[in-house]
């Protein structure tokens, strides 16, 4: 009897190293494979007062393209950047889209990184909406999108960065809270003199004039369209270190401030020459004879 229960006690001891020698296999074998890198890109959208109709409808049809972003009501101060990673926080964004207007005609965007940065300073032009457009083209709503880059960002370090902000900006993540499981429309950015032209186009599978003929994938625009000119780059969130400068760019305000200088220039000359011409006329006149007969039959 005494012998059986120590040869069972050593099967049972036996079947517990097995078991666990098992249980290690497995661990080293789950802790070897590599983790998924998980997209939690999450942007904050707002804006600063003083915006006009077609600014805010901008700001609407970006809130309908990217379903990852999260909008907020709009900045009081102009002044106090530095209260924009506080809320990219309390929001829990890691990325802040943020539209300054001056003037109620001059619109800028911020595109940064928060809280560490880069941050990019972009005046906006050319602004058209989906309203505005009345485009034919349609896409399903919170659809994730393609995004496009031309090969002119490749070209310098200051266009590679940019390009590398709007990827995590633009780039719906696949696990996104309001995203569907759909790539119907394209982002598309593209370099033309020195500016950044956005296009949103929709990806149609059928041609829509041969609707019954074959597949035949077509592209069509939908909207919003706009332009943006790069102003500057600042090594931190909405402040730091200027990294890059565009020198070409003149302000709106100084190319109003000129137009109204040599306007002013040209009302200028136009009176001198009234001027010159009245004094002509009296050193010209003829001096009246004094036997005339209205001086004698006064």
């Amino acid at each position: 009897m005494a012998s059986l229960i120590k040869a069972s006690n050593k099967a049972v001891a036996g079947k517990r190293k097995r078991d666990d020698m098992e249980v290690n296999e497995r661990n080293d074998i789950v802790d070897e494979e590599p983790k998924k890198k998980r997209n939690k890109q999450r942007v904050l959208l707002l804006s600063s007062r003083g915006v006009t109709h077609r600014m805010r409808h901008l700001l609407n049809d970006l809130e309908t393209l990217l379903p990852h972003v999260k909008k907020d009501a709009k900045l009081d101060s102009k002044s106090q950047l530095h209260l924009l990673p506080e809320l990219a926080d309390l929001h829990n964004c890691n990325n802040t889209l943020y539209f300054e207007a001056r003037r109620h005609e001059d619109l800028y965007l911020w595109a940064a990184k928060t809280p560490n940065g880069p941050s990019i300073k972009m005046h906006v032009q050319n602004v058209h909406t989906m309203d505005e457009l009345k485009l034919t083209g349609n896409c399903l709503k919170g659809s994730r999108g393609l995004v496009c880059f031309d090969e002119g960002f490749d070209s310098s370090e200051n266009w590679k960065l940019i390009k590398e902000v709007f990827t995590h900006i633009f780039g719906v993540p696949p696990t996104a809270r309001r995203s569907k499981p759909f790539i119907d429309h394209i982002l598309t950015f593209s370099l033309v003199d020195d500016k950044i032209w956005f296009r949103n186009f929709q990806i149609l599978e059928k041609d829509p004039e041969t609707p019954s003929g074959p597949p035949k994938t077509t592209l069509i625009e939908i909207g919003p369209r706009f332009v943006l000119t790069p102003i500057r780059i600042f090594e931190g969130a909405f402040s730091g270190a200027t990294v890059f400068s565009n020198p070409e760019f003149v302000s709106p305000a100084a190319i109003r401030s000129a137009t109204r200088r040599q306007q002013g220039q040209s009302y200028r000359l136009r009176k001198e020459a009234q001027m010159d011409k009245g004094s002509r006329r009296e050193r010209q006149r003829v001096p009246e004879d004094e036997l005339a007969v209205r001086k004698v039959f006064a």
